[in-house]
C-alpha cells in the first residue's frame, strides 16, 4: 500500500491533526513509500525497532513516539534511534492521546470491552479532548470480579486497592498515567478507577476517597490500542501485522 494513502487514512481515522498532544503525532519519521507489513508496539524503543525490522515491517505504529515537548538535537542516544529508522527506511507513525481516546480502537475503549463495561461518557479533559472514559457494568458487580476480569483478559494487575464499595456500579477507565484523575472520577460518581500506574502523590487517595483502584500497569494498559488499530488496518486493507512486545515492568 502507498505510504501517503495509508498515513492520510490514519490521520483521518484518529483525528491526528486536530488533537493537541505533548509533541507532533502521526508520521514522525518518513521511510519507504510501499507499506506491505506493519509492526505495532507501545514504545519507539530499540527493542521495538529490532522486532519491527526482524519481522520485515515497512511501518512501525506506536503509542509513544520519539517526539515529546521541546525539540531535541539529533545526537547521542536519541540521534542513534532516529538514524536507525532512517537507515532502515522504516516509517514511524505515532498516536498518543488520539489513540487513548478513540471511541472504538482506543486503549480505553478496548479496556472497557475486555472488562465488560459500557462507556457512558468521558472525563479527564486535555485541551478539549476527554482522554478517559466513564463506564458502567451490566448491573452492579463485585469489585473482586472486575479485578478477575482484568487478570483473565490481560494479566494480574500491578496492584489492586479495594478501598471502595464491594459492588461496582460506575467505573472511570484511563490507561497509562492517570491516577491523578481519581478525584475528578470520584466527583463524577465513580466508585472505581482502572488505570495504569500508581502516582505516589495519589497513594493515599483511594482510602481517603473510598474508591477502588486497579493499577493494571502503564505498559499493559497501552498495548491494546495499537493492536486494535493494526487489526483494523488488516481488515480494511489486508495488511499483515505483528505486535512487538517489549514490556518495561510498570
Amino acid at each position: 500500500m502507498n505510504r501517503t494513502e495509508l498515513v492520510s487514512y490514519l490521520d483521518d481515522l484518529l483525528n491526528i491533526k486536530t488533537i493537541a498532544d505533548y509533541g507532533p503525532q502521526g508520521l514522525q519519521i518518513e521511510g519507504r513509500e510501499d507499506v506491505n507489513k506493519i509492526a505495532a508496539g507501545v514504545d519507539a524503543a530499540h527493542a521495538t525497532i529490532d522486532g519491527a525490522l526482524a519481522a520485515g515491517a515497512d511501518m512501525l505504529i506506536v503509542h509513544h513516539g520519539v517526539f515529546w515537548g521541546p525539540p531535541k538535537r539529533i545526537a547521542g542516544a536519541f540521534g542513534y534511534k532516529v538514524r536507525r529508522f532512517i537507515e532502515a527506511d522504516l516509517n514511524l507513525y505515532a498516536a498518543h492521546l488520539a489513540l487513548d481516546a478513540h471511541p472504538t480502537l482506543g486503549n480505553n475503549a478496548e479496556l472497557c470491552r475486555l472488562l465488560g463495561l459500557t462507556p457512558v461518557g468521558g472525563y479527564f479533559n486535555f485541551k478539549g479532548l476527554d482522554v478517559g472514559v466513564i463506564a458502567e457494568p451490566d448491573g452492579a458487580i463485585p469489585f473482586a470480579a472486575l479485578a478477575a476480569r482484568f487478570t483473565d483478559a490481560l494479566q494480574p494487575p500491578l496492584k489492586v486497592d479495594a478501598s471502595g464499595p464491594e459492588l461496582v456500579r460506575k467505573v472511570a477507565v484511563c490507561s497509562g498515567d492517570a491516577a491523578r484523575s481519581m478525584e475528578e472520577a470520584f466527583d463524577l460518581g465513580c466508585d472505581t478507577l482502572v488505570t495504569g500506574e500508581l502516582d505516589y502523590t495519589m497513594a493515599h487517595a483511594p482510602e481517603e476517597l473510598g474508591m477502588n483502584v486497579i493499577y493494571g500497569g502503564h505498559y499493559v494498559t497501552e498495548t491494546l490500542g495499537v493492536q486494535a488499530l493494526a487489526r483494523h488496518l488488516q481488515e480494511v486493507f489486508g495488511l499483515p501485522w505483528v505486535f512487538v512486545d517489549a514490556p518495561v515492568g510498570q
